[in-house]
């Protein structure tokens, strides 16, 4: 049986979900400018932010992610026309779904950040960041 983790020393495991198109781009604009950002996150590329299903967010929780920080490109500026439409309907039902399941659904964001945006991209990994430590660890709500 593990410790209970202070607040204090816990850093939380996220895992990022970005859309190759816009997100990912301004990932790796934040890092070539050299825009700092916690280094907890995880990030999955995707071609598109609709090509996330539901089941892997919780599947993602369920094994100890402690935050999913799905980021897509503006809505309008899809590469595939209606993808982040398509999101945006999937993960509000998604959220509906983690509160019936017991897991705070503050421990899941969708945000829409382009691929110029670096910055955009590193102040929401921050915010996201010390809101799933404010949260604490997955485990308590598990």
């Amino acid at each position: 049986m593990s410790s209970p983790v202070s607040q204090e020393s816990f850093e939380p495991k996220i895992i990022g979900f970005l859309c190759n198109w816009c997100s990912y781009a301004a990932a790796d604009l934040a890092g070539v400018s050299r825009i700092q950002y916690p280094p907890n996150i995880t990030s999955v590329r995707l071609m598109c932010s609709s090509r996330l299903e539901p089941e892997i967010v919780i599947k993602s929780l369920l094994m100890g992610m402690d935050g999913v920080l799905i980021l897509g490109c503006h809505i309008g500026d899809c590469h595939y026309i209606s993808g982040n439409h398509q999101t945006q309907k999937r993960i509000l039902l998604l959220l509906k779904l983690l509160e019936f399941l017991g897991i705070n659904p503050k421990r899941v964001r969708l945000e829409w950040v382009s691929a110029a945006e670096g910055s955009r991209f590193a102040q929401v990994v921050t915010e996201f960041t010390n809101q799933i430590k404010e949260l604490g660890p997955i485990s308590n709500e598990l």
